[in-house]
């Protein structure tokens, strides 16, 4: 069996690929333009932890360049992918929207061509839960209007998803979007909020919460994410023409105060944060909680890892990676 993961330089990518590649069943063939949106670093030490693995491959290439991808796909012939590769984070589509419209846009464009070209058996790409928006009520569940992101970086997801929807209609293809709940864990983006906490807490410095730390995230740790994925990766819809748009969300199911993760991290790192309670930031959700009946009810999925023992095994991954007393 053959898979294609894009992003396999990411935080989820990198985690993915160590999946599939446990078994010796399992090709895989990595991509990654290894961009400096974050520290090149990590996501190269990410890829080290993949460097024993004889049944993985690794090519760097921007997913956005057609002719690239294209003639690493037809080389490749993959069974199965998984387009985990975007410009990520909220707050930075505010400041250079252009990359989500290269990475998020024209390069979902052209994963979707190649597939429409030599149709894998499914292909399951990563939307967000930043596409819930205005008016949807939590838990979310897919059903829920989405036509009101807040977001440009979740208007870009809800536009991968229709993208996804016609090219199944039109092509038959088996596609299937997950909605991913606010992933943490170790070898995470130092972007989010868990390494953006600790850093500050180890170094002493203030740390900034939006609307005074009040917001309510799905935290979901990163091994149930895999298993979410994989699991669904196996069960493609019998027909895209009949499940044409079919998303299902992937996380946690138990929202947590941001104050609350950031005096959890305090007690884990055994130092005091200096907290500046501060008012909500453009772009920002209050509350994200996934409905997960429909992805139970489909493949089974069910979270495992609670807030308190993922948090654990990252302050343990933190301390070690960064140095961090």
């Amino acid at each position: 069996m053959k898979v294609l993961v894009t992003g396999a330089a990411g935080f989820i990518g990198h985690h993915v690929c160590r999946r599939l590649t446990a078994t010796a069943e399992c090709e895989v063939l990595g991509v990654d333009n290894l961009n400096d949106y974050y520290d090149v670093a990590l996501k190269r030490a990410r890829l080290a932890r993949l460097a024993d693995r004889e049944n993985f491959r690794f090519v760097q290439a921007d997913f956005a360049d057609a002719t690239a991808f294209h003639g690493i796909y037809d080389l490749c012939k993959p069974d199965y992918v998984v387009h985990l590769g975007a410009q990520a984070g909220v707050r930075y589509s505010l400041e250079n929207p252009a990359a989500y419209v290269h990475s998020n846009l024209t390069g979902f464009t052209n994963v979707l061509e190649a597939c429409r070209r030599r149709p894998p058996k499914h292909l399951v790409y990563a939307s967000s839960s930043s596409v819930y928006g205005a008016g949807s009520q939590p838990p979310f569940a897919e059903d829920a209007d989405t036509d009101r992101p807040l977001s440009f970086y979740g208007a870009t997801k809800k536009s991968n998803e229709l993208m996804a929807h016609s090219h199944a209609h039109l092509h038959g293809l088996a596609i299937t979007g997950l909605r991913l709940f606010t992933v943490y864990g170790p070898w995470g983006r130092p972007d989010m909020a868990p390494i953006l906490f600790a850093r500050a807490i180890c170094e002493g410095r203030p740390l900034q919460l939006f609307n005074h730390g009040k917001n309510l995230r799905d935290f979901t740790y990163i091994d149930d994410i895999v298993d979410g994925t994989l699991k669904v990766l196996l069960y493609p819809p019998a027909d895209g023409r009949m499940a044409p748009g079919r998303v299902f969300n992937l996380g946690h199911h138990r929202p947590v105060e941001t104050l609350l993760f950031v005096r959890m991290l305090e007690e884990l790192l055994g130092r005091t944060a200096q907290v500046e309670l501060v008012d909500a930031q453009p772009g920002d959700m209050f509350e994200t909680c996934a409905d997960l009946t429909r992805v139970q009810a489909a493949v089974g999925y069910a979270p495992k890892v609670p807030l308190e023992e993922g948090l654990r095994r990252f302050v343990a991954w933190f301390r070690e990676y960064y140095g961090a007393g």
